[in-house]
């Protein structure tokens, strides 16, 4: 278990190095494509057949479409995770 451990980068594992800004910023979108796709998923689920044949098809659409969404200032939701987590960090 440890040999595993030492493979990994001192780099990689150095939990006092402050989070860069754009990789924060990716973050927040990548959370905020996530949820955008799973409130798609929710509201397909409601409407469509459970054994629809292009359920993988729309699966890969909502995806997409999320992370366009998401990349576009979607529902704001980025925007309020890079304020919040910018609050928390020492000046």
């Amino acid at each position: 278990m440890t040999d595993a451990l030492s493979a990994i980068a001192p780099s990689v594992m150095d939990t006092t190095a402050a989070p860069t800004p754009s990789k924060v910023e990716d973050a927040a979108r990548q959370f905020e494509a996530l949820m955008i796709a799973q409130m798609l998923r929710t509201a397909r689920e409601n409407t469509e057949d459970p054994d629809s044949s292009a359920s993988t098809m729309l699966d890969v659409a909502d995806q997409q479409f999320s992370q366009v969404l998401a990349n576009n200032g979607g529902l704001g939701l980025a925007k309020l995770i890079v304020k919040g987590l910018d609050q928390g960090q020492p000046r």
